[in-house]
């Protein structure tokens, strides 16, 4: 059985349309509930959110699911994702879920599931949830008095905020550095800033007044202009942008230029390096990390091993091979020393640590290596599959391989989580790189659009 109802990154969509309606999303306790039924002890679950709308709805059908199967509840309220990871491993919970749909707008919500060791849950996993939603008559009910409770944690904010401090150096502190935070609107609008704040930082917080629709909205990891103004503006040492559920990061310099998630791996593992720290001689990342942190890790000794797009596959591949760095250029950096999964927050004070060391600005603390020219563009279409199978596309695709020939690359891929085709290029030649990518995107079907 194959998945249909899980992405890349669990499962997504519009809110109050399927899959993102009360009723599967209760499904989807229940299915879960019966998997993670590990014996005769009462079992549990933390849930916790970030901040848009549709988030009561789907917290609230997902509690009544757990509830029915006999799984008490404890609700986290809006944390970030990692922390959702972190508290199920140490709440010695049988599952965790995060409801959220990431850098996605308002509009969108999404359900992120846990195992009980605080990693995402295996394809082997997810299918078999997907078989129980699919025939909840086959879910077996709680007795009536065996139903499950429900209560909110009061103090996972408090729980999470000393986890993430302790995964720094002892002794850092960050006296000194006035750095400006934008959360997005979203899952880490208290906690990132408090971090900063106890560590010694001048926080200027943004972004941190969430209602409901302005998450992610102009603001955040994937809308990082008006980070990079107020770093200029306030003249900050450092900024830092945050997704909706805090599971990725990008920086922006004292000049107000970003540094996105291939900077930090490379600084980072240069760091640890020389540390002793890094483990597996090199760092997990996807094929669509930049050629040029390839070439600066190879040119240290180090190995960079590529992946599948997706956070889960990177983290896979760490854990078979031993590596405990890893990441996305998109700024999921996982390190599997301090969390489960990626976190944004975490992965700014690895970065921060490696500032504060330098004694440099970030301008050159984070300028790891030269970028090769790279190209991402999107084209939305209806089905992504016949749009990519189209003879067209398969012969522009192979034009553009010829034409880089060893000196670039070509990715043409369809997205885990949204309705688009995605086409990127890198090369020496940024103008030839510009114009693959345009013939590639020509050639896709308009009728797919």
């Amino acid at each position: 059985m194959s998945r249909s109802l899980f992405g890349t990154d669990g499962v997504r969509g519009r809110a109050n349309a399927a899959p993102m309606t009360a009723e599967i999303a209760m499904r989807i306790g229940m299915a879960a509930g019966e998997v993670f039924n590990r014996g005769g002890h009462r079992h549990r679950v933390v849930i916790g959110k970030d901040t848009r709308l549709s988030g009561y709805m789907i917290e609230q059908a997902l509690t009544a699911g757990f509830l029915s199967v006999g799984v008490d509840v404890l609700l986290l309220g809006p944390l970030p994702t990692p922390a959702v990871g972190f508290l199920t491993r140490s709440m010695r919970a049988d599952v965790g879920v995060m409801v959220s749909a990431s850098h996605n707008s308002y509009e969108d919500n999404g359900i992120k599931l846990f195992g009980p060791d605080g990693f995402k849950l295996s394809d082997r996993v997810e299918i078999e949830i997907e078989r129980l939603v699919a025939a909840p008559a086959t879910i077996k009910l709680a007795d009536a008095r065996a139903i499950g409770r429900a209560k909110r944690l009061d103090d996972a904010e408090g729980r999470y905020i000393e986890a993430v401090k302790a995964s720094t150096a002892r002794g850092l502190t960050l006296d000194g550095l006035k750095i400006v935070v934008d959360c997005a609107n979203g899952a880490a609008y208290k906690v990132a800033p408090t971090v900063l704040w106890e560590l010694g930082a001048e926080v200027i917080p943004m972004a941190v007044d969430p209602d409901g629709f302005n998450i992610n909205a102009n603001c955040g990891s994937t809308h990082p202009g008006a980070l990079q103004e107020h770093v200029v503006m306030h003249g900050a040492d450092i900024g830092i942008a945050l997704d909706g559920d805090a599971d990725r990061v990008v920086l922006a310099c004292e000049k107000g230029r970003l540094i996105d998630g291939d900077q930090l791996m490379g600084t980072i593992a240069d760091l640890w390096k020389r540390d002793g720290r890094l483990a597996g001689n090199g760092l997990v990342a996807t094929v669509m990390s930049n050629l040029g942190l390839e070439r600066f890790v190879g040119a240290r000794g180090l190995s960079l091993i590529r992946t599948q797009v997706g956070d889960r596959y990177v983290l896979e591949r760490m854990r078979a091979d031993g590596f405990n760095l890893g990441g996305e250029q998109s700024g999921h950096i996982i390190m599997t020393d301090h969390a489960t999964t990626g976190d944004g927050l975490m992965a700014a004070l690895q970065a921060l640590a490696a500032l504060v060391k330098s004694g440099k600005p970030a301008s050159e603390t984070f300028r790891a290596f030269e970028p090769v020219p790279q190209l991402l563009k999107n084209v939305r279409v209806s089905d992504a599959d016949a749009a990519l199978n189209a003879a067209a596309v398969v012969a522009a695709i192979a034009a553009a391989e010829k034409k880089l020939g060893t000196c670039g690359r070509i990715l043409v891929r369809k997205s885990g989580t949204e309705p688009l085709i995605r086409v990127m290029a890198e090369g020496d030649d940024s103008e030839l790189v510009r114009t693959v990518v345009d013939q590639i995107i020509e050639a896709i079907p308009r009728q797919a659009a």
